[in-house]
């Protein structure tokens, strides 16, 4: 017998889950690290059982047995087979386990699993539609740093690239530059150590310095050419604008002021998170299943 359902959204910067009874009555949420999965199956794993366990400790309750328990969960990293394998064969016993991108799962939250689209701008940047006959179609998403362009990880690789010519002097410094080299260690050495140790996560932990300084013109190119990549994310999914679009992610709003006018004009809040969505798909499941 299942008590609780779990739906957790995890990428690159943390991992959120949402905690509710069999029937569906929401009970808690909570939070832990990254669980990405190109960070490793292990330690996805692993952030997701924290975050488990305090979604538990925020709703007073002991934690059960996880045969208990069922999980939908939306993962980064889940478009690599191999790795969406590999986490599922790794469930450490879940009575029931139900994995999707955390693309679709930010879908489902968004528009409280109705058609529509979703622009996604956090750590990466993805985009994902429904339309009224079942049909998806994806954009984006690819993963850093080949692609994920208007993400985080994006934003912060090309601060890192414009500081590196800077210290080399084939560009002008600025304040722009001298918080993002102090960022980084302060000198070549460190930010060689920098460079060598820097995942996605890390480079997206500069964005809030690139926002800082939208005045500055490096800057501020940096912060259009993202908004550009939105842009075309959105429109390769929904050429004619017939679905309503939901604003998502941690930058999702922050990169607003940035976006085509057309685009910011008719780009919606979300009715709710990524976490919200993989409980409404798991709930899905589980009434499909019966």
């Amino acid at each position: 017998m299942i008590d609780y359902l779990i739906g957790a959204d995890g990428g690159g910067t943390g991992t959120r889950v949402r905690l509710a009874r069999a029937d569906g009555t929401l009970l808690a949420q909570g939070g832990s690290g990254p669980s990405g999965l190109g960070l490793g199956i292990m330690r996805a794993w692993d952030a997701v059982q924290h975050a488990v366990a305090a979604a538990f400790e925020a709703a007073s309750l002991p934690m059960p047995l996880l045969e208990r328990m069922a999980i939908g969960l939306g993962l980064a990293g889940v478009h690599n087979k191999q790795w969406a394998a590999g986490f599922v064969a790794a469930n450490p016993g879940y009575a029931e386990l139900v994995l999707e991108t955390d693309a679709f799962t930010t879908l489902m939250g968004a528009h409280d699993g109705a058609p529509g689209a979703i622009l996604a701008i956090g750590t990466g940047s993805v985009g994902e539609a429904l339309f009224a006959d079942g049909t998806r179609r994806e954009a984006g998403g690819w993963g850093f740093p080949a692609g994920d362009e208007a993400g985080g990880g994006g934003i912060g690789l090309r601060a890192v690239s414009h500081i590196l010519q800077v210290l080399d002097g084939r560009r002008p410094g600025s304040d722009f530059a001298a918080d993002v080299i102090n960022h980084c260690g302060g000198s070549r050495d460190a930010l060689q150590v920098w460079l060598g140790e820097a995942t996605q996560t890390t480079y997206a932990a500069l964005a809030p310095i690139v926002l800082r300084h939208a005045a500055d013109p490096v800057a501020r190119a940096i912060l259009d050419n993202a908004a550009r990549e939105a842009g075309d994310i959105a429109r390769a999914l929904d050429p004619d604008c017939t679905l309503p679009l939901a604003l998502c992610g941690g930058l999702g709003e922050a990169l607003r002021a940035f976006l085509p006018l057309a685009l910011a004009g008719r780009a919606i809040a979300p009715c709710g998170d990524s976490a919200s969505g993989a409980l409404r798909m798991l709930e899905r499941h589980l009434h499909t299943h019966r």
